[in-house]
C-alpha cells in the first residue's frame, strides 16, 4: 500500500517544476473541446481565465479536468473537480505569497486537500522564508496519504522545518513509509523516525566548551 501511494504530492510537484505559469490567452484550454459537453467547457474556461489572472499555474487544472475525462467521470463531477483544485491552488498561493513558484504553489494544494490549513503553510514559508517550500509540503501530503493523521504529519514537517534540507525531508519521508511497510503504524512510525532525526541534529550541532572549575 505505501509503495503505490508513496510520492504521490512529489510526483506531481516533479511534473509542475517543468511548468511555467500560462502566458496570456493560454487559458483557453483546446484540449478539452470534444471531450467534455461546451457549457462545461465553457465553465472550465472561465476557471482556467480567473487562475490565470491570479497569477496560479493552470496546468494542473487543465490535468485534472482530462483525468476526469479519462475515468469517465460525468461532467458536472469534473467541473466540481476543477473547481476545488482551483480553489485549494488560491489558498496555498495566498499562504505562501506571491513570490512562490509553480511547484511551490501546486504542493500547497496538495498539502491542503490532504488537510493542512492555510495557516500551516503560512507558518512554514516563515521558517523557510528563504528555502524553497515544495518537498517540505510534498512531504506533509505524502504522510498523510500513508496513513499519517492530518495534524502529526503537518506537526512533524514544521518541527523539521528549521533543521532539514530537502534530501532529509525525503529521506525522513521513505523511512516512515519503510517502517510501516515493516508493520509499524503511521503514527508509531513517524514518531520514532522524528526521535531519530532530533538525535542526529543534536549530536550535529557543535559542543560548547565546558567551563573550567575554579
Amino acid at each position: 500500500m505505501a509503495r503505490t501511494r508513496s510520492g504521490v504530492a512529489l510526483i506531481g510537484v516533479a511534473i509542475a517544476c517543468s511548468l511555467s505559469l500560462a502566458a496570456p490567452g493560454e487559458a483557453q484550454e483546446p484540449r478539452l473541446q470534444g471531450r467534455v459537453p461546451e457549457p462545461t467547457r465553457s465553465a472550465i474556461n472561465v476557471i482556467l481565465d480567473n487562475a490565470h489572472a491570479a497569477g496560479l499555474p493552470t496546468e494542473p487544472l487543465v490535468d485534472r479536468a482530462l483525468e476526469g475525462v479519462a475515468k469517465g467521470a460525468d461532467p458536472d463531477r469534473i467541473l466540481a473537480a476543477v473547481r476545488r483544485l482551483s480553489g485549494e491552488l488560491h489558498s496555498a498561493f495566498d499562504a505562501l505569497g506571491p513570490r512562490s513558484s509553480a511547484a511551490e504553489i501546486v504542493a500547497g494544494a496538495s498539502a491542503i486537500r490532504a488537510g493542512a490549513r492555510a495557516e500551516d503553510l503560512a507558518y512554514l514559508r516563515e521558517l523557510r522564508a528563504d528555502q524553497p517550500l515544495t518537498v517540505a509540503t510534498a512531504t506533509l501530503a505524502d504522510l498523510v496519504a500513508v496513513g499519517v493523521p492530518t495534524d502529526t504529519a503537518v506537526a512533524a514537517v514544521i518541527a523539521l522545518a528549521e533543521e532539514a534540507d530537502d534530501a532529509q525531508y525525503i529521506a525522513f519521508r521513505r523511512n516512515v513509509e519503510r517502517d510501516i511497510a515493516l508493520g509499524a503504524s503511521p503514527v508509531t512510525a513517524l514518531g520514532v523516525r522524528l526521535e531519530a532525526a532530533a538525535d542526529f541534529a543534536n549530536r550535529s550541532l557543535p559542543q560548547r566548551p565546558r567551563p573550567r572549575k575554579p
